[in-house]
């Protein structure tokens, strides 16, 4: 019996990785690598590990499906191992509204434009799944709204996002320890 669902969304292909967009994988694949585990091609449109963090039993997915499509992986996941509340499904992604660097814990709410989480609100059909956001700031306008998620970054963001993916890893780690309120207060209070 699964006890939650860790999804780190991104694009796959070496072209998008150490990208913006795949902060969330990165901190998924951090995760199976502290348990000991690695990500492997499954069923379910997805890379994934079973593992025991933090006394749970979870899956660790990256859905190769691209960010738009995440939904189908989630969905999939989620029926095959029988997670069916939205409170067991932890979600870590980029957040355009976060500055570089910061880690925030949420449960449910609004999609920021994010279309992974748009896609998997529409195939879960609920937004109440747990959300682990890592910044990654705003382009200089919308129209390099892609590029900015879609590019690498210069050394000094993207050492702030290497320590940020290590602080998302904990996050998750602390939801599965101490559950979402506890995780909340330890990581949104932060400056």
């Amino acid at each position: 019996m699964i006890d939650f669902l860790v999804v780190g969304l991104g694009n796959p292909g070496k072209e998008y990785a150490r990208t913006r967009h795949n902060v969330g994988e990165e901190a998924v694949s951090l995760l199976a690598a502290r348990a000991g585990e690695k990500l492997k091609a499954g069923r379910d449109r997805a890379l994934a590990a079973e593992a025991r963090l933090a006394g749970k039993k979870v899956v660790l997915a990256f859905p190769i499906t691209y960010m738009n499509l995440s939904g189908e992986a989630v969905r999939s996941l989620a029926r095959r191992h029988k997670v069916d509340d939205p409170a067991h499904i932890i979600v870590v992604h980029d957040e355009l509204d976060l500055p570089p660097g910061v880690v925030r814990v949420k449960v449910g709410g609004g999609l920021a434009g994010n279309n992974g989480l748009r896609s998997i609100t529409q195939h879960l059909h609920t937004q109440d799944y747990l959300r682990v956001r890592i910044g990654i700031g705003k382009p200089l306008s919308k129209e390099h709204g892609a590029n900015h998620v879609l590019s690498r970054m210069g050394a000094n963001e993207r050492q702030l996002l290497d320590e940020a993916i290590e602080r998302a890893a904990d996050a998750v780690e602390a939801i599965l320890a101490d559950g979402v309120d506890a995780a909340m207060q330890r990581y949104n209070t932060k400056a």
